[in-house]
């Protein structure tokens, strides 16, 4: 990317963050950067990791959280966010948090969260689901559960063997290289961590990236250390590849669930790839 393309993009980025009431267009911000919208579009892409719309998706949502945590209501968060109505925030809230901001408000009052421990190769895991979508895979036998009660204070959680086994079965064939089906999920965060996360889901297996490299990625070059906390908040082991993150000087770094199984689950990927 020329020096240019980054600057137009660095620039929206700017913009963007600061006129979020406002919900500027892709029209308005191409504009301003002075191309077109086909090819602002592709750079933004290319040097933030999401589209212009989904980056600004996530600032909405900062917001509106922010807002609705100081006990504003549902209607009074999304006129100041700059939505139309509450049924927008309703849809933005649902398409990238899997749940309503009246749920997110009262931190997961109303859900129902299906968990069970189950073997896996790297030992027992526990596993836990919204609805159809996977919310929840750690190996800390001892703390998994407790883990998963602070992340969703209020949720009822009910222990279902069966709800789960799909995505046991999931990461079985993940972890033998085999052809699996899409993952779903349910990830709660903030808006930052979701695009660490995301950002995560891309790199490739075999491949390993520095903390300061995946922080370029998502638009934050200066943030090595926010973004190493967010890999370190992961909720899902393994199937958010958290353990292809290392320190810039090659050494392999921390990892929530073991140093040991980050050794491993690397050397497995990089056989399988053929990589030294």
């Amino acid at each position: 990317m020329s020096q240019s393309d980054f600057t137009r993009v660095a620039e929206a980025i700017r913009y963007l963050s600061g006129q979020v009431r406002e919900q500027p267009s892709l029209a308005e911000v191409a504009a301003r950067a002075g191309v077109s919208e086909f090819h602002f579009q592709r750079i933004f892409q290319k040097w933030a990791g999401v589209s212009p719309k989904r980056f600004l998706q996530f600032l909405t949502l900062r917001d509106a959280k922010e807002l609705l945590l100081e006990s504003r209501s549902v209607l009074e968060a999304s006129l100041e966010v700059g939505l139309s109505s509450p049924s927008r925030l309703h849809d933005l809230f649902v398409s990238v948090e899997r749940m309503t901001p009246g749920q997110f408000k009262e931190q997961g009052e109303g859900l129902t969260l299906r968990w069970a421990v189950a073997p896996t190769p790297f030992g027992p895991a526990l596993f836990a689901t919204l609805e159809d979508r996977l919310c929840a895979l750690a190996f800390q036998e001892g703390t998994a559960l407790d883990e998963l009660e602070a992340r969703w204070p209020r949720a009822r959680l009910q222990r279902d063997p069966e709800a789960v086994a799909p995505f046991v079965r999931t990461l079985e064939s993940r972890l033998r290289g085999e052809p699996a089906r899409p993952l779903a999920l349910a990830l709660k965060g903030t808006p930052f961590q979701l695009k660490v996360w995301e950002a995560l889901l891309r790199i490739p297996e075999g491949r390993v990236l520095a903390y300061g490299d995946l922080a370029r990625r998502v638009g934050e070059p200066g943030a090595s250390r926010a973004i190493g906390a967010a890999v370190g908040q992961n909720p899902v082991a393994c199937l958010i590849p958290c353990h292809r993150v290392i320190q810039a000087s090659g050494a392999l770094g921390g990892y929530h669930w073991g140093a040991g199984r980050k050794r491993v689950l690397l050397a497995l990927e990089r056989a399988r790839q053929g990589v030294a």
